[in-house]
C-alpha cells in the first residue's frame, strides 16, 4: 500500500498581489505524473486546500480538475479541512466527490464512524485504515466550564483532543480485528505540534487557548500525516509523525527549505519505508541582501541565469542612511532585467548604534522629512507600494503647510 502525504496547497493564494494559478497548475500536473510513476494507492491532503474561506473560481476549478484526473489513475483521495478552509465550501461537494472515490472530512461534526475510512489499494483490496482528523475547533470537542482557570482550560482541551484521537484509533483497531485485516492504521491532523519550526506565512492558530499539541497525545498509529506547518519536518524526532509542508513557498523565508511530499509504503501492517520527494520550484524566487552596489551585481548575475520566467525578488537593503529616493533607485536597478521586486526590506542598524545615534539627536536638528523617515522606520512597513503612498501623502501635506506659512 502506497500513501502520498501532502498538505497546505493554499489554492487561490495571492503572493504580494501575484497570482499562484500557474504554479499550482504546474504542481498538480507534476503530482499527477508522480502518482502514475509511483503507482500511488491513496493521496492525503492534510488541510488548507484553499487559501481563504471564499476561494476564487479558478482555485475551485483546479481542485475539481485534480479530483477528476486522479480518478483516472484508480487512486483514492482524502481531503481534510484546515484552518484556512471553509467547512461549508468543502462540504458542498462532499457527496458528489464520494462518487469519485474521494473522501472529504471538513470538520469533526461528521458522525464519528465516517471519520474512520477504509482505504483500498489499486486492486480494490483493503490497504489501510485512516483516522481522518481535520482541523479541530474547540467547540467541536469541548464545552467550557465556568470557574476554570486558563491552565485548566488548556489542559482540558488537550485532553479532549487526545481523547478524540484515541476514540478514532480504538474504532479503527476494532474494525481491523473484527474483519481480521492485516493492514496499518494511519491518522491525520491539522494543528501545531509542540517544538516545530514555523515560517512567516504560517497563520498562528489556537484551538481554544491551546498553542500547541504534545506528541504524546497522538495515538500509536503506524503513520501520522500532519498539516498546517509549511516546513517539512518530523515531530518529536519520530520517523512516523511528520509534516509534509506546503508544496509552494508561501513566503520568502521558506526559500531556504526544499519543498516535499512524503511517500509512505506498507507491506501488510509493516511500514517498509518513508521517502521524501522534492517538489520543483515552479516560479523562480530569490532573496538578495546587501547595499545598492552589491544588489546591482547580484541582479546582473540573476539575469545571466536565463530563467523561463521573471524572478520574484525580496531585497534586504543594508544602509545606514535614509534614502528618500530608494524606490527610484530600486526601479533603476531593475530596468531591462528579468526580475520583479515584490518586497523591499531595510536591514536595521545594530541596536547599540541606533541608541547612540538617537542620544545625539534632538528634534530641532531634524528636518520634517527626517522625522517622517524615522517614524516610518519604527512602523516597519515592508510593502514598497505602501511606503511610497505614505511618502507621497506626507510630501503633499508638508507642501500645503509650507504654502500656508508663506502667505
Amino acid at each position: 500500500m502506497k500513501i502520498l502525504h501532502t498538505s497546505d496547497w493554499h489554492l487561490g493564494q495571492n503572493f504580494f498581489t501575484k497570482t499562484r494559478k500557474d504554479e499550482h497548475h504546474a504542481f498538480i500536473q507534476w503530482l499527477l505524473a508522480l502518482i502514475s510513476r509511483e503507482q500511488i494507492d491513496a493521496v492525503i491532503i492534510a488541510g488548507d486546500v484553499f487559501d481563504t474561506a471564499t476561494p476564487a473560481s479558478y482555485a475551485r476549478e483546479l481542485y475539481n480538475e485534480f479530483v477528476v484526473q486522479l480518478q483516472q489513475r484508480q487512486c483514492t483521495l482524502v481531503v481534510l479541512g484546515g484552518n484556512h478552509d471553509s467547512v461549508a465550501v468543502l462540504n458542498e461537494s462532499r457527496q458528489l466527490l464520494a462518487c469519485l472515490n474521494t473522501y472529504v472530512v471538513a470538520s469533526t461534526e461528521l458522525p464519528v464512524e465516517q471519520q474512520v475510512i477504509l482505504l483500498n489499494d489499486k486492486q480494490g483490496q483493503p490497504g489501510a485504515l485512516l483516522c481522518a482528523v481535520p482541523f479541530i475547533r474547540a467547540k467541536d470537542v469541548l464545552q467550557s466550564q465556568a470557574g476554570d482557570t486558563g491552565q485548566q482550560k488548556r489542559q482540558a482541551l488537550a485532553n479532549a483532543i487526545a481523547e478524540h484521537y484515541q476514540h478514532l484509533f480504538q474504532l479503527a483497531e476494532q474494525q481491523r480485528q473484527e474483519q481480521q485485516l492485516d493492514i496499518p492504521i494511519v491518522a491525520t491532523g491539522h494543528l501545531t505540534a509542540l517544538g516545530v519550526s514555523k515560517s512567516e506565512s504560517v497563520r498562528e492558530i489556537y484551538i481554544g487557548t491551546l498553542e500547541g499539541f504534545a506528541a504524546e497525545g497522538f495515538p500509536p498509529a503506524d503513520y501520522i500525516a500532519l498539516g498546517h506547518i509549511h516546513r517539512p519536518q518530523r515531530v518529536a524526532k519520530t520517523e512516523h509523525i511528520r509534516y509534509s509542508g506546503s508544496p509552494l513557498p508561501l513566503s520568502f523565508d521558506e526559500l531556504g527549505t526544499t519543498k516535499q511530499v512524503v511517500l509512505v509504503e506498507f507491506n501488510g501492517r509493516e511500514r517498509q519505508h518513508i521517502r521524501c520527494i522534492d517538489v520543483p520550484l515552479f516560479q523562480p524566487m530569490q532573496v538578495i541582501k546587501g547595499d545598492l552596489d552589491t544588489l546591482a551585481v547580484q541582479m546582473a548575475a540573476i539575469a545571466q541565469q536565463q530563467h523561463s520566467k521573471p524572478v520574484w525578488l525580496c531585497l534586504e537593503i543594508a544602509t545606514q542612511d535614509y534614502l528618500s529616493d530608494l524606490q527610484q533607485r530600486v526601479q533603476q536597478l531593475c530596468e531591462g532585467l528579468p526580475v520583479e521586486v515584490l518586497l523591499v526590506r531595510r536591514q536595521r542598524a545594530a541596536p547599540s548604534q541606533a541608541l547612540i545615534q538617537q542620544q545625539k539627536e534632538t528634534l530641532a536638528e531634524l528636518t520634517p522629512e527626517q522625522v517622517f523617515a524615522k517614524r516610518l522606520a519604527i512602523e516597519s512597513i515592508e510593502d514598497t507600494e505602501r511606503q511610497q503612498q505614505l511618502q507621497q501623502r506626507f510630501l503633499a501635506v508638508l507642501s500645503a503647510v509650507q504654502q500656508e506659512q508663506s502667505r
